[in-house]
């Protein structure tokens, strides 16, 4: 599967004020302003459109459920957004002229061909502004550049997008474990918040919190499938009802998860939502090493539910090895 990590980065001309979490907002001016720019025949119901399968936006918000598979039925409820926006992870929500700020644009399969659309929509949200309104303005700013491996693909000074640059081609063998030996504890953090049911309830019970391997592990699979399911040549020979049996063997050794809770505001659905996850660090000890690829493969596409908003981030802390 193709893979782009493309870096963002920003500087405020007008003072600014975003939530502590950012990843909605940014999502949200996202779609509204991509929209306004592909849309040709303005129509409300893109399902509808004449244009739609030609569409950079609806394939990009509107997914088309065209590749699933009876094989992946039951693990996909629906298709997966090809893009991931990691946005600022600070909580800082006030901001003033000449701050700066980076956010990273994670694409998948397609949706690499479509870089200069997002780039370009990212400069109108420059030019409009972003957050709340201060003294009736929204904060605008300047996209100063964008990269990619170190690599200046775009810059501010001559709105050009080098278009030679590399792309990722990511498979799980890319993550093969750090040495034939067995790995037998692992530290993970939740950096953003993390959206899984298991039994179709969230995993939070009367204020406690937990993540057992098997769940994180049917999560990762599911990711697995359906990111290479419909932006591949299908998903990875996998056997997945022996690895999540192999998962339940995996325990909970330290676990300082908690619930966090946020508000956003739904442009479609015309309401406040209080939308929550799972953060914090957990260490699991058992045979890992058969995991290790699906751990490392998912640092890098999210986890979850509303993994376009920068949602499901993991980050592998720490890995102690058997002697």
């Amino acid at each position: 599967m193709l893979f782009g990590n493309y870096l963002f980065f920003c500087e405020f001309r007008e003072s600014a004020i975003l939530p502590p979490y950012k990843g909605s907002t940014f999502r949200g001016v996202f779609g509204q302003t991509l929209k306004k720019i592909v849309c040709a025949l303005k129509k409300k119901n893109c399902a509808e459109c004449l244009l739609n399968e030609n569409c950079v936006y609806f394939f990009v918000f509107e997914t088309p459920d065209k590749k699933n598979k009876l094989s992946v039925k039951k693990r996909i409820a629906s298709p997966p957004h090809p893009y991931v926006i990691e946005p600022p992870l600070t909580d800082q929500t006030n901001f003033s002229v000449g701050d700066s700020f980076k956010f990273n644009l994670l694409l998948f399969g397609k949706a690499n061909d479509y870089l200069p659309y997002f780039i370009y929509t990212f400069d109108q949200i420059g030019e409009k502004g972003i957050g709340k309104r201060s003294t009736n303005f929204r904060g605008k700013f300047i996209l100063k550049e964008v990269s990619s491996s170190d690599q200046i693909l775009y810059s501010y000074q001559d709105k050009k997008i080098k278009g030679d640059y590399q792309l990722q081609e990511l498979t799980l063998k890319n993550f093969v474990s750090p040495s034939t030996t067995q790995i037998e504890e692992v530290e993970l953090s939740l950096l953003t918040p993390l959206r899984v049911k298991f039994q179709n309830q969230l995993l939070k019970t009367n204020g406690n919190v937990t993540l057992p391997f098997h769940i994180l592990t049917r999560t990762m699979l599911r990711r697995v499938a359906s990111l290479f399911n419909y932006y591949d040549d299908g998903e990875p020979p996998l056997d997945y009802r022996q690895l999540i049996e192999k998962a339940r063997m995996i325990e909970i050794k330290q676990s300082s998860l908690k619930w966090y809770d946020w508000r956003r505001y739904s442009n479609r659905q015309d309401q406040t939502m209080l939308i929550g996850g799972i953060v914090g660090d957990i260490s699991y000890q058992g045979n890992i090493t058969d995991f290790f690829p699906l751990l490392r493969f998912s640092e890098l596409v999210h986890l979850g539910k509303q993994t376009s908003f920068g949602l499901g981030k993991i980050e592998i802390k720490r890995v102690k090895q058997k002697l």
